[in-house]
């Protein structure tokens, strides 16, 4: 997790939320697709895929946020 920890957030953040909310109209496919998979009906494989390419990104941005330390902190041992 190295990668992850020492890449900077902004270059991460920004494709990580325009690819979230993309498209903007008119509906977001990661909230479509996140609905489709609570109510049970992601079973083709094109819609799984668009819920990985949609939701990847701001998943690390996630664990990056709130899972990692900073490099630094990690380096140091705090």
């Amino acid at each position: 997790m190295n990668w992850l920890r020492n890449l900077p957030v902004m270059p991460l953040a920004l494709p990580a939320i325009l690819l979230a909310l993309a498209p903007f109209v008119p509906k977001p496919h990661l909230v479509e697709k996140l609905g489709m998979l609570f109510q049970g009906n992601l079973t083709r494989p094109i819609d799984i895929f668009d819920l990985l390419m949609h939701g990847t990104l701001i998943t690390l941005l996630i664990i990056k946020l709130l899972f990692l330390k900073p490099a630094e902190q990690a380096s140091s041992g705090e």
